[in-house]
Parts: C-alpha cells; structure tokens; sequence
C-alpha cells in the first residue's frame, strides 16, 4: 500500500509596481518568480492573468494554493497623480479650513513664493457642524442633528460619495463623529465615509485630518479595486484567505484595507525592507542599507540589530524636491525610509543649465522606455542601461520583453545627445551616472537624518533595476560589500511572504505620571489589544496566544511639544507604574538629548499597542566551502564608467552557479529578473541558498 503523497505548501504573493506587476509563488519554500508588466487601467488584470499563466506552465491549480498575500501602489499613486475620488469633509463649525490652513509651517522660510501642495479636499468642498467636544473628552456642545440632515442634502446634491469626518477631540470621545457616520449610513448605505476616531485617534488637529481625508481621497477607488480583485479570485477558483501588505510592514485582512486603505501608501517598500531584515539576519550583518530601485523609484532604508526603522509620521506628495515639510502628512504606522523617482522608467532630459536630469516623471508600463515594444519616443533609464550594453535585449524580464536596442540609442542622441554634442553611449553613461548621484545623494541625507555611519553598513540590493547599479551607489557611499539576494529583481513580493500578521492601533489619552491612574490604563490597553487580535486572527484560525503583543507610550513633559518614545511591558501595568513610568521615560529622555529636567512634570500623550503575529525562525547561512571559479554563460559589449569603446565580458546566469561560483569585475550576471553589474576592483561569490556576496577588493575612488 502507497503511502498519500504529501500536500505541498504553496503561497503566493504579487506587488503592483508602476511599471511591473512582480509575481511569486512558493513551494515548500522554494521561490519563483515573474515579472509582467502592468496593467494601469485595470491593475488586476496583470495580477490575476500572468499569475494564472505562471501557475498553468508550474502546473499549480488556483483551488491549490494555500495563501494570498498582495501589495499595491495603487492608493499612493492616486494621491500623487489626483486621480482619488471627489470627496467632502466635515468638521466643527469654526474650523473649516484646517486643510488649507495646516500647522502654519514652512519648509522654506526664506522663499517669498512658496507653493504648498494643495489638499485633497479642495475648500468649498470642506463643511462645519455645530458641535464640541472638550480635550476630556467631555461635551461641550451638542450635536445639531438637524444641521447634519440639512448638510447631507447639500453633500447629496453635489453627487460626493465619500465623507471624511473630523471634529476637533474626536479622539477623546468619537460619540458626535460616530452619530454623524451613523445618520448619513441610514440614507445613503453606499457612501464611504471616513472617521478621524478610527483612522487617526490622535492629538494634532492638522495631521489627524490630513490623515482621514487622504484615507477619503482613496477609499472608494481600493475598495472598488479590491472588491474586484476579491470576485475575480474566487470566480477563478482561488479558495485562500488574501492578505494585504501594510506601510508598517505587517499583513492586515482585505476587509481592514478595504476601511483603512491609507495604511496601504507604502506596502510595496515596506516588503522590501521585510526582505533586507530577513537577509541581515541570515548573513549576520547587524546593520544594514536596504536598496530597492525599480521601474518607477528608489528607496533607501536601514536595518538595525536586524529590524527595519519605523515611524508613525509620513508625507506624501512633496511639493519642493522632496524636501521635509512639504508634502501631506500622514499618521500611519511606516517603514522609515527615503524615496525618490529613479527608476528604470524614468524620464531623462536636459535641464535648464545644461545638465542630464532624471526624473520626477517615469514612462511608467504604459507607453513604457523607448526600447519597449510599444514604447515611448523619450529615453529612460533602461534606454541607457541597454545601449551601455548592461541589460540583454533577447533576455529581458525573463524573455517576455524583447527591447529594441536602436530605439533606445534613437532616444538618447535625440533628447540627450544632440544637444550636448556626444555619442548616445557617452549620454546614456551621463544617465547612468545621474541617477547613481541621485540614488547615493539621497542615502547621504538620510543617513545624516538618522545619524548612521555608512561605512559601517552592508548593501542589500533588490528591485529589478537595483543590482545594475548597486556597486556604484555603494562605491560614493564608502559601503564595500553588497548582498544579492535570491530573486532579487522581485524582492518587495519575496518580503510579502516573509511578513507576519500584525495591526497596530493608537489611542491618544492624555494622563499625567503624578498620580497615575493605572487601572485606568491598563483597561485601555487591554480593549486596544482585544481589538487588535480580533483583526489579525480574522479568517485565519490562528491561536490568539501566539501573536505577541507591544505596548507603547508616547511621554513628554508637560508643555512640550513633541514626545519621546518608551516601551512598555507586556504585564500588567500596577501600583509601581508611576515610578517606572517615570525612570523608563528619563532614561529615554537623556539617551536623545543627554539630560533630564529634575522635578519636571511628565505626562503620557498617546498609547499604541501593536499586535503581531508568528514568523519563521531564521538561522544563519553555513559555511561556502571551496572557491570554484563560475562557468561563463558567454560574453556582452560593455561600456565601462570611464567612457571609451566597448569591450568584451564575460556573462554568467545566476541559475546556473554553484554554491561556491566566484567571479571577477568586469562582468554581468544574470537572471529571470535583474541583472547585476559588477565593475572592476570588485568579486562575487555565490553562497548558501544562491546568494551572491560582492566585496571591494581594491581601492576604487
């Protein structure tokens, strides 16, 4: 008698970017991935159709699959491009514009004609109700639900679908936002309405309302997406619970996305450095430089004792070169990171002295580089790599995308090279080297932000265009070795499967530590913590007691205005709380500014409690073994950095290398999803599990 065959493990997950759609499945661990390209008008078209095409050639049926996890850009695109929905916004009579009107800050004091970034509601769009409530909580003035029936009929005749609703202390008693939620549902079911006490119930009038109308602004366009994507996955057969990527690095429902899709801003990044966490602590490099460049921007962040940076506050849409305080800020749980448009779709021109730029805007996948099949007339960033002779026409993206190398080199010297009097090849090396400043400027900046010595840190590169400039980025920051993780080119979806569930949820409930009130404390962490396991547990029949939970404090002293986080034990907050509370936040406190203010009243503004659920163990790579040199797969026309003609290198496919390959610079390596440009001055070296180590060897400034 046989014994059944036993059922494999297959997961899946899929990251929408702006110019590909990255697609990876699973089996028993063992990744693969595809690249297609996508579909910007109906984006699950590129999720559903080339996954269904890649599980038909691995012979995977849709009802085999075990779980879903997705990511999208779709949400922060929307705010970027203005494509959100036209939507209005409801606050306390005497605060209409607190969108127009912001924090009153500059982000740049000394321009006389500065230019903020518009809000998302536009101010005759913005309305007020009589109400009040105090920072108690307490209520001040009732609600006038006579005027929330008269304002319902002016919003109706406006044909608005999507409500934000933010009163001023809505988060110390969401009773007034609640009732007007409530009225508008019973009249008009289909309306999405957004409540600043669910979205953001945080203190900062201006952040909390940013906060809900952008989650406004984008709400009826993801829940439209994801219902839709929702259907289709079941009329295909698909039986597995879905999971969305968060901006704070963890998975959340498709009904939580769906309410809260603001969440969603940064999935795409975010699984990215989920991956460069995971690869620190296999290669035991405690800190680390996460670097994603892919078709549409970079992004750079760190990894330290093997954890991502994070963050409650984040902008989006800067309006002034990515410059702090220009864009719309956003209170969500993020990756801290810095992003910037450098992509292999982004566009190159002259500026105005001159000089090559790169960017802002990207060709995206629709027209795409001048190279693609249906690409358009301006050159990109890929443009330049492939007329370097970086990238294989024949073998690009898995060979689904034959490039047209003469269209490309037609670009260049028509757009760069006609006006600076040079070849396309010696334009196409100004891209390069463009975008390579760009890329390591921006990692200056934020490494000095976060006070972080490069030279100390290792590279993680992934992204399908990040490993083709990896090794230069790397050389201006001083950072001499670089890891290539497997399926590196599909790094954001690789992370996706590698995230834990987790939901964090933030409660702004001021108490002062003289006197603490703990039992009143603990009863509101423990209702946020219950709230929170009834999210990551929804649908997937997970033990509750295996998420472990993180309680958090946000302390200052009173009449400051910014606070310092503390961590707090997971046990019950007792008797001692006030003295603990006390010597946890001074320790904090004179850890950042090197000194504490004896006999200062300290007070906690806000309480977050993040539930998280259980992830793989991780344990360190083992030992190469012996060196062999790697068997060349043939040779490419390179062009070095340093201009001149074309010469011959050799070219190996990284499936193909053995545990123990090394090579030399000048080479390439490729494989289904990116390729790796490795100058002279630098080796590689494949390892366990197929990563590829590169290292300095020689100085090369």
């Amino acid at each position: 008698m046989h014994s059944p065959t036993p059922r494999k493990n297959i997961r899946w997950a899929t990251d929408i970017g702006g110019t590909f759609t990255d697609i990876v499945i699973s089996i028993d661990g063992e990744m693969h991935a595809r690249k297609v390209l996508t579909t910007p008008a109906q984006p699950e078209r590129a999720v559903i159709d080339g996954s269904l095409q890649m599980m038909s050639d691995m012979g995977i049926a849709p009802e085999m699959v075990d779980i879903f996890v997705h990511g999208t850009t779709l949400a922060t695109n929307a705010i970027l491009e203005r494509r959100g929905a036209r939507c209005a916004l409801i606050g306390t009579e005497g605060f209409r514009d607190i969108l127009s009107i912001g924090d009153e800050g500059r982000f740049d004091q000394y321009d006389i004609f500065i230019e903020k970034v518009a809000p998302l509601i536009a101010p005759e769009l913005c309305f007020t109700l009589p109400e009040r409530m105090s920072a108690a909580g307490e209520v001040l003035l009732p609600l006038d639900e006579a005027a929330v029936h008269a304002l319902m009929q002016r919003i109706e005749a406006l044909g608005i679908r999507s409500v934000a609703i933010c009163f001023i202390h809505g988060y110390a008693n969401a009773a007034h936002e609640r009732r007007v939620a409530q009225i508008l549902a019973e009249h008009h079911p289909d309306w999405f309405i957004s409540l600043s006490s669910e979205v953001c119930p945080e203190v900062r009038e201006y952040e909390r309302c940013s906060t809900t109308a952008a989650n406004a602004y984008v709400k009826p366009i993801m829940a439209g997406y994801l219902q839709r994507l929702e259907q289709e996955l079941v009329e295909k057969g698909f039986r597995c619970p879905t999971y969305l990527m968060t901006s704070g690095g963890g998975l959340t429902t498709l009904r939580s996305a769906m309410e809260f899709p603001i969440r969603l801003v940064e999935s795409g990044p975010a699984g990215g450095a989920i991956l460069a966490a995971h690869v620190a602590r296999l290669c035991e490099r405690q800190n680390v430089l996460a670097f994603d460049m892919g078709g549409t921007t970079a992004k750079v962040s760190f990894i330290d004792d093997f954890e991502p940076h994070t963050s409650r506050s984040f902008e989006v849409d800067r309006a002034s070169g990515f410059r702090k305080g220009s864009g719309l800020p956003l209170r969500i749980p993020v990756i801290d990171m810095v992003e910037i448009s450098a992509g292999g779709g982004s566009l190159c021109d002259i500026g105005m002295f001159d000089n090559i730029t790169v960017g802002p805007e990207s060709a995206s996948s629709v027209p795409g580089p001048a190279c693609y099949p249906n690409g358009g007339a301006r050159p990109t960033v890929t443009d330049a790599n492939l007329v370097l002779g970086r990238l294989d026409a024949h073998n690009f993206a898995g060979g689904t995308i034959a490039l047209n190398s003469a269209a490309a080199a037609a670009a260049i010297a028509r757009t760069l090279g006609a006006r600076l009097d040079c070849p396309a090849r010696i334009a196409a090396l100004g891209v390069s080297q463009r975008v390579e400043e760009n890329m390591a400027n921006a990692a200056r900046v934020h490494a000095s932000e976060c006070g972080k010595d490069l030279a100390r840190f290792s590279m993680v590169a992934f992204g399908g265009a990040a490993p083709v400039h990896a090794v230069a980025v790397a050389r201006k920051l001083g950072i001499r070795q670089i890891i290539l993780p497997p399926n590196a080119g599909v790094g954001s979806a690789v992370g996706f499967l590698l995230a834990p569930m987790k939901y964090e949820l933030v409660r702004s409930h001021r108490m002062p530590v003289a006197g603490f009130d703990h039992a009143r404390a603990q009863a509101l962490l423990q209702a946020m913590e219950d709230e929170g396991r009834a999210v990551v547990t929804a649908g997937q029949g997970a033990n509750p007691a295996a998420h472990r939970v993180v309680r958090r404090a946000y302390m200052r002293y009173m009449g400051q205005g910014h606070e310092v986080l503390v961590e707090l034990p997971t046990a019950a907050l007792d008797s001692q709380a006030e003295v603990q509370l006390r010597q946890w936040f001074e320790t904090q406190y004179k850890a950042l500014y090197g000194r504490i203010i004896p006999d200062a009243q300290i007070e906690v503004v806000t309480w977050t409690v993040s539930l998280i659920g259980p992830t793989a163990p991780v344990s360190a790579l083992p030992a190469t073994g012996e060196r062999q040199a790697a068997k060349r797969a043939g040779t490419r026309p390179l062009l070095a950095d340093g201009g001149g003609e074309f010469e011959d290198v050799p070219v190996f496919w990284r499936p193909d290398l053995a545990v123990g390959a090394h090579f030399a610079g000048p080479a390439l390596l490729d494989d289904e999803s990116t390729t790796l440009l490795l100058p002279a001055g630098y080796t590689a070296q494949v390892v366990a599990q197929r990563y590829v180590i590169i290292d300095e060897t020689e100085t090369t400034a």
